[in-house]
């Protein structure tokens, strides 16, 4: 692969953790000036050792960066599933909004499913690019896990075909009011989530408002997903649970 490639490919992982250059040069132990030259294809052949210090940072395989091809049973892990805890609507737009701003901005497909007052809210915080993002109410998108999975397959794959690099969504699930076994249904889903769309290129933000559901729930949110949204920015989340021990213990 061409280094300028190298340079995009990095840029757009990069940018779509909400990394300024300074944080990857932080967490990778590169120089800013160095990835600054990577991006810009200045340095057209960095070393292994830099592409994998870098892919290390981002929690992306090397493949992703050098574009070898990679076996389909050793696909990379592209997924970035993140939960986004909230308590108010505007602590869900503040954290949303500049998400899917710039997945617009980027050329990215952009989904959101949620609950029409959200919706409302979202549309004016994005203003022109409101037009350009799929809304969806989640009471008709979430009738079911296996809908939900399915609705979401479709959306990707129609979406990737067209020619978008990427795929982002904020989904938010109604879970208020809802019996145990749903709720333990549901949180099964999003831990399969995590196998179903591992070596999709998207990322994926499950919002939850902890005034109106259990701690319980509250707790497998963290448990199942990877990541977890401090303000615009995500970072690993410390109780996420692999999905072949959660689904043991459910």
């Amino acid at each position: 692969m061409a280094g300028t490639d190298i340079g995009r490919d990095l840029r757009a992982i990069r940018e779509r953790r909400g990394w300024a250059r300074e944080t990857l040069a932080h967490h990778a132990g590169i120089s800013w000036s160095a990835i600054a030259q990577i991006e810009a294809g200045r340095r057209p052949n960095p070393r292994l050792s830099t592409v994998i210090a870098l892919a290390d940072a981002l929690g992306v395989a090397v493949d992703q960066l050098t574009g070898r091809a990679t076996p389909a049973d050793r696909a990379p892990n592209r997924l970035q599933h993140r939960v986004l805890l909230y308590t108010t609507d505007a602590e869900f737009v503040d954290a949303t909004a500049p998400f899917l701003a710039a997945g617009v901005e980027q050329s990215d497909a952009v989904l959101v499913v949620t609950a029409r007052s959200r919706i409302t809210r979202l549309r004016r915080a994005l203003g022109g690019d409101a037009g350009r993002v799929l809304f969806r109410e989640s009471s008709g998108f979430y009738s079911s896990p296996q809908a939900a999975l399915d609705g979401y397959r479709v959306f990707l794959e129609e979406r990737l075909r067209a020619g978008c690099p990427w795929v982002r969504v904020v989904g938010e699930l109604v879970l208020a009011g809802r019996p145990a076994q749903e709720i333990r249904a549901w949180a099964r889903y999003e831990s399969i989530f995590n196998i179903s769309f591992a070596a999709s290129p998207a990322t994926v933000i499950c919002a939850y408002d902890t005034h109106s559901v259990s701690a319980s729930i509250v707790a497998d949110a963290q448990r199942t997903h990877p990541e977890v949204m401090i303000g615009t920015s995500s970072a690993a989340s410390p109780n996420y649970r692999h999905p072949e021990a959660f689904l043991l213990e459910r």
